[in-house]
């Protein structure tokens, strides 16, 4: 861990416990639209790209009651990273002295370098698996114009709890491990306005992803975050929302996870599964191929695999296509 830069305090630490490299080639969309900035309390703003899709997260900004701002998470590529330093920009007093990190992917973290007066902030583990992924995201979609990308690990990084203050203000930082989205997932909690920023552990109109984390502990991130009792929450990807957003993660889940046991009784890999029965009541969600490596994450905890044990997300993702019959669009 770093010496540490000027910005709020931290305070109350708390001790206890790749990105797919394979080229494929398929279309690329383009989505011109900007991000926007929506404010869901006082001086707590949403960060909204499009509609969701692969690539377009969800980053946010809390701007404290002494003008020092806490930026959560950035963007996929240099031009949505400018686009949103722009918009941080036009509201915050000055340009935010803490950057949170919820995970490692670089849809998240691509854009910290566009940040360089902030103090990168993560979950330790999100620092060891961003060195080890670095830029293998972009090959997936080498059409993309991602720009002269230069990763930019956190500096300061926590293991299971850390609270930062921006003046009055706390901000909460909660590991929900071992694993649920990836091993690595951090939770920004506000208590004061009740505003949780949930990293892709919550999707919203998108389909939920535990390709590189686990359906079971998917599970109990919901029961952690439910119990937060939180009013307004911004999920990784897609609208804001409230404590229902909870209610229809950890309902995709369960239905994944009863999937998955009527799979393996029938003898069934996951791909024919995905292929007789499809994404049934999920169907309608953005990125609905996400089924097929979430239902191999399911099969291999059935198996006894460790919440987050590595699967081969290159072979997953080549497989994800052809259940959905070309690359998945991704208009970063």
């Amino acid at each position: 861990m770093s010496e540490p830069v000027t910005g709020p305090v931290v305070s109350e630490p708390v001790t206890g416990p790749v990105a797919c490299e394979q080229p494929v080639s398929g279309p690329v969309v383009s989505d011109a639209v900007t991000g926007r900035l929506v404010e869901v309390a006082d001086g707590v703003h949403a960060y909204l790209q499009g509609d969701g899709g692969w690539c377009l997260n969800n980053a946010g900004l809390v701007v404290g009651d002494d003008g020092q701002s806490l930026l959560i998470d950035t963007a996929a590529t240099v031009r949505r990273a400018q686009e949103l330093r722009t918009a941080v920009l036009a509201l915050a007093p000055e340009p935010p002295r803490t950057l949170v990190c919820t995970h490692f992917h670089g849809d998240h973290t691509f854009g910290n370098q566009l940040f360089p007066e902030a103090l990168v902030i993560a979950h330790e583990r999100t620092r060891s698996e961003m060195a080890a992924a670095g830029l293998g995201l972009t090959t997936l979609w080498p059409e993309v114009t991602w720009g002269e990308l230069e990763l930019r690990l956190p500096e300061w990084t926590y293991r299971d709890g850390l609270t930062l203050r921006l003046g009055d203000v706390r901000v909460e930082l909660i590991h929900l491990g071992p694993a649920a989205h990836t091993t690595n997932d951090t939770a920004v909690w506000l208590p004061g306005p009740r505003v949780l920023f949930a990293g892709d552990v919550l999707m919203s109109g998108v389909t939920p992803f535990c390709l590189m984390g686990s359906v079971a502990g998917s599970l109990d991130a919901m029961r952690r975050l439910r119990a937060l009792e939180p009013a307004v929450i911004v999920p990784g990807h897609g609208p804001v929302g409230g404590p229902e957003l909870i209610d229809a993660n950890e309902a995709y889940f369960r239905w994944l996870a009863d999937r998955a046991l009527q799979g393996t009784a029938a003898g069934l890999t996951p791909l024919q599964l995905a292929r007789a029965e499809g994404a049934g009541p999920y169907a309608q969600l953005l990125d609905s191929e996400r089924l097929v490596p979430n239902l191999h994450r399911a099969y291999a905890e059935l198996r006894g695999a460790a919440p987050g044990a590595p699967l081969d997300v290159g072979a997953l993702f080549r497989e994800m296509t052809e259940y959905h019959g070309a690359l998945p669009v991704c208009r970063a």
